[in-house]
């Protein structure tokens, strides 16, 4: 049966944000959008000194190194095993034309990023924006609920308060999420960029469906009693994240695809509240 494609109006809540996380893991990594985009675009193999010379930017130890990433992931093939052997795009990473595609776009409508900036490089501007761990579940929290306090977001988005705060203090960076005043208690909305993710998050599902098949087929690897060590949230927040994931699925399907208008934020507002980029 044919995959069908993934609907513009697919709500920002109704997505699978760890599925979404795990996807966007895949094309993260720097340099990942530039190497996929330069196969693309030849009907020929392409050794990694071939991809090396089309981005002279990038040293040819990295784009081996990013290869044999993409190799790992699925997004390529090798013909042969030898050292050397050419790389080609696999089935896999041919489909992801459809989420640079729209990355680019939300990229495009949504973020100022000054003067002329190649189609590879907004992709992965895009993407370092959205890919951090829980910062899904931020987003789709404030996409339900928002106006919100930081508090009703952590509850909400089942996280612990330190970790909320770094990713509200990170997505505001972003230009994702801003305050409604420069107040320390005022509540937390998405901007114009966060509300416009739907799209995105829908191509990103759609697209990782073998990411999903192919990490359910291995049994799960066993977690350490005290922490989480891929994301530094503290196990005990399992209960607070289950909790909220169950009152969510136990909204009315009107409430879980609704669109509630949020209200805009002056541009004099955010930047007040917006933290600085150095960490």
């Amino acid at each position: 049966m044919p995959a069908t494609s993934p609907s513009s109006a697919t709500s920002i809540g109704s997505v699978d944000a760890r599925r979404v996380e795990d996807a966007f893991s895949l094309i993260a990594p720097k340099w990942t959008t530039w190497s996929a985009q330069t196969l693309a675009q030849q009907s020929s193999l392409m050794r990694v000194r071939d991809v090396a010379a089309r981005l002279p930017f990038v040293s040819e130890q990295l784009v081996g190194k990013r290869l044999a990433q993409m190799h790992a992931d699925g997004l390529v093939t090798r013909v042969g095993d030898r050292h050397g052997a050419p790389y080609q795009l696999s089935a896999f990473g041919e489909s992801l034309s459809r989420v640079h595609d729209t990355l680019a776009d939300w990229s495009q409508a949504n973020l100022s990023l000054g003067g002329r900036v190649a189609g590879a490089e907004r992709i992965e501007d895009a993407v370092r924006r959205l890919h951090l761990r829980d910062s899904t579940a931020v987003i789709q929290a404030l996409d339900t609920g928002g106006p919100m306090r930081f508090v009703h977001i952590a509850e909400e988005a089942g996280l612990d308060n330190g970790w909320t705060r770094q990713r509200l203090n990170r997505l505001q960076v972003d230009g994702l999420v801003a305050r409604t005043g420069p107040r320390h208690g005022d509540p937390y909305v998405l901007t114009d960029a966060g509300r416009a993710l739907g799209p995105v998050y829908a191509a990103v599902e759609h697209w990782s469906d073998p990411v999903t098949t192919r990490h359910r087929s291995a049994p799960p690897p066993p977690v350490a009693a005290a922490t989480r060590t891929h994301t530094g949230v503290p196990l005990a927040s399992d209960n607070i994240r289950t909790a909220a994931a169950l009152r969510r699925s136990a909204a009315a399907p009107s409430a879980l695809f609704s669109h509630a208008p949020q209200p805009q934020v002056p541009a004099v507002v955010t930047a007040q509240s917006t933290p600085s980029r150095g960490r």
